[in-house]
């Protein structure tokens, strides 16, 4: 029999374990969220000998105090790699010379070769256990060349392992089913649990609807996988706003759903969308929850159904950025960051900057108000 002393201590970790993962998962209720500033980083750039451009998905390593971003390179500039930045929120604000790149790792495949040219679209990044990272790629649907999702070690860059996908986002030959290309997964999050993880198609699979435009939304599919089982589990309605036409002259639009942030594990998110407005771009932050939206991963085909009947995700506008004041570039990418000094959580969000000159890789700092 074991002695009163040692009970009492099992009994004792055993709650403080409960109250750990209680307080640690319960939902966050964001009641406000305040600019601290911005930094872009300087044009043509380079950190080791590969242009640093591209940012879409960036994730926060807490234990290390360091940011892992993806770059949207298709191994035609440099082989696909990601970055790790320290970013400095230690005064409360952001400015130039705030984010400092420190670290570039090379993607390989499982054979330890890197990724051909044209092979990969890498656009999220996620953090997961055991120093590594969850990264997915919108592939090529113009050439056949399908999306993945793909967990690498943080320290080598090495495949690891892949989720299934599904074949209904699979484009085949005669193109009215599948991924429309460069809409696929663009976005990509892991609950704080690290048991599921969420991508998104950016815009409507071919048989689900239209692309978004003018006064048209656009139905998306979050995707959600168990990382214990490595089964995809379920699938919601993300429904899109329309797109903003202001003074979009050639009517060239880029719209979507450009990324998603768990907050907790009860299904609670942020996401970002932006539209090429003609005159710049339109960037939105909304509060998502799956509260109460049906799965609809045993549904091909949205046009095939009365679609009016899903109930979707629930949306709320967090914040519509042109109210910063900002110019704004192709955000695309956001991550929570460390507490700040005054005890409220940060929030990152970070550009995509085409490699294009006229572009800016930028970086938006925010403070999260909570109850």
């Amino acid at each position: 029999m074991l002695p009163k002393i040692i009970y009492f201590c099992i009994i004792s970790i055993v709650i403080i374990n409960f109250l750990f993962t209680y307080f640690s998962t319960a939902a966050v209720d964001i009641t406000g969220i305040d600019f601290l500033g911005q930094a872009t980083l300087p044009k043509g750039f380079y950190f080791q000998k590969t242009p640093v451009g591209g940012l879409s998905g960036i994730t926060y390593d807490a234990k290390n105090q360091v940011y892992y971003v993806i770059s949207d390179d298709r191994s035609q500039r440099a082989s696909a790699r990601f970055y790790t930045l320290k970013i400095d929120l230690s005064k409360g604000s952001l400015k130039n010379g705030d984010v400092v790149p420190v670290g570039v790792t090379k993607l390989l495949n499982k054979k330890g070769k890197t990724f051909g040219v044209g092979t990969i679209d890498a656009e999220g990044i996620a953090l997961a256990n055991r120093g590594t990272v969850f990264i997915s790629s919108e592939g090529d649907a113009g050439q056949f060349i399908n999306p993945f999702i793909k967990q690498f070690s943080l320290s080598s860059g090495r495949e690891i392992r892949e989720l299934p996908i599904p074949n209904k986002v699979l484009q085949n030959k005669n193109s009215k089913q599948g991924m429309r290309n460069n809409l696929a997964f663009e976005s990509l999050t892991i609950t704080p649990s690290k048991k599921y993880l969420f991508t998104a198609t950016e815009n409507a699979l071919i048989q689900d609807g239209s692309e978004a435009k003018p006064k048209t939304s656009s139905p998306c599919r979050i995707l959600q996988y168990n990382l214990h089982t490595k089964v995809l589990e379920k699938e919601f309605l993300y429904e899109t706003e329309p797109v903003t036409p202001f003074l979009n002259f050639f009517h060239v639009f880029a719209s979507g759903l450009s990324d998603l942030l768990a907050l907790d594990n009860q299904g609670h998110f942020l996401s970002i969308e932006r539209s090429f407005t003609g005159l710049g771009f339109s960037i939105a932050l909304f509060q998502v929850s799956l509260e109460g939206a049906d799965d609809i991963h045993n549904i091909n085909s949205l046009l095939a159904i009365d679609s009016k009947k899903i109930k979707p995700v629930q949306k709320k506008l967090l914040l519509d950025l042109k109210n910063l004041n900002v110019l704004l570039d192709n955000i695309e990418g956001l991550t929570l960051g460390p507490k700040l000094p005054d005890g409220h959580r940060s929030l990152i969000l970070i550009s995509d900057n085409n490699f294009n000159f006229v572009q800016r890789t930028q970086i938006l700092a925010f403070r999260l108000r909570r109850e």
